[in-house]
């Protein structure tokens, strides 16, 4: 079809018995939803025919897909400062500041980091069918740090598979309520979906998912401690979970603080600081991944925002070792 971007390949010997949409997601780096949708669209053709996403691939079958350019997104950017720690044509990793929500969804329809990324990168060449930023993982709303962003299709299959692998290198700072007895630890607890209020996460569900958060101290405070924080697995509200399941939830959290956190709020524990706790204190503080197209391992920072170095009354540039 006119304008569109063909690829025609070969099936190799890794083609043996694995699903077509499975091995043309691995031999094209497109992401399999979009294999699919290519595939029930008519866009695939393998030795000529039109199959099904579930036949099965074989070496030596000729195989074209049809791809058609991305179309305009249907978000309108927004000149959204952005703090960029790195970006070349594949990815973009950016220190996102607490308060920004990641991506558009009900309540939040503008002014997100989605709306902010198509108007830094107006010339975006697209993911999937529609020009917009690859959003692999997400931060939540409150928490700052570090996030990647993929550009191209490839990129985002290949940071997919990294996250999902658990190939990427994750580590945060928080500041919890209470003294921490162990200098280091691991908390391993499932979560799920609350079972009576269903915007939460719970570690006493049913239904959880395992879920593993590494843990160290760094710095005892006087009714607080600093931690340094290492999940091995993704759950949404992880180390905000664990941390609350353990007596220690992240000072700030209005979720998940409970009565540690109502309580501070209403005594003196904290008085000459309560008021500028605005939102939750954790932070994002190093992500380690491998660059989807070079495969160099690659480390980013971003340093310690001023809420958090304000408490904690230490410089930007502190160092901190990793664990």
């Amino acid at each position: 079809m006119s304008g569109d971007d063909v690829r025609e390949l070969v099936a190799d010997a890794s083609a043996g018995g694995l699903r077509l949409d499975r091995y043309l997601s691995t031999a094209t780096g497109l992401p399999r939803s979009q294999i699919q949708r290519l595939i029930k669209a008519g866009r695939v053709l393998v030795d000529g025919r039109h199959p099904k996403a579930s036949a099965t691939a074989h070496p030596g079958q000729q195989i074209s897909l049809s791809i058609p350019p991305p179309q305009p997104s249907t978000l309108t950017p927004e000149p959204i400062p952005l703090d960029i720690l790195y970006e070349d044509t594949d990815m973009l990793v950016l220190n996102k500041p607490a308060g920004l929500v990641v991506h558009p969804a009900p309540g939040h329809q503008a002014g997100t980091l989605v709306h902010a990324i198509l108007y830094h990168c107006p010339d975006l060449p697209g993911i999937g069918e529609e020009r917009r930023p690859g959003i692999v993982h997400r931060l939540d709303k409150e928490t700052s740090g570090v996030m990647a962003v993929a550009k191209t299709d490839s990129a985002m299959a290949s940071l997919a598979t990294q996250f999902k692998g658990r190939r990427v290198k994750k580590t945060y700072i928080a500041l919890v309520h209470g003294e921490v007895k162990q200098s280091e630890g691991q908390i391993a607890a499932d979560i799920g979906r609350h079972e009576r209020d269903r915007k939460r996460m719970a570690v006493r569900t049913r239904k959880g998912r395992e879920a593993v958060t590494n843990y160290r101290v760094l710095k005892h405070l006087s009714g607080f401690t600093l931690l340094q924080l290492q999940p091995q697995t993704g759950r949404t509200h992880q180390i905000r979970v664990h941390l609350s399941a353990i007596g220690h939830p992240v000072v700030g959290d209005k979720v998940y603080g409970g009565r540690r956190e109502r309580k501070a709020a209403v005594s003196g524990q904290r008085s000459a600081v309560s008021m500028k706790v605005e939102r939750h204190l954790l932070h994002a503080w190093k992500l380690g991944l491998f660059h989807p197209r070079t495969e160099k391992w690659m480390e980013f920072e971003a340093p310690l925002p001023p809420d958090l170095t304000s408490w904690l009354h230490l410089e930007s540039s502190t160092e901190i070792s990793p664990l």
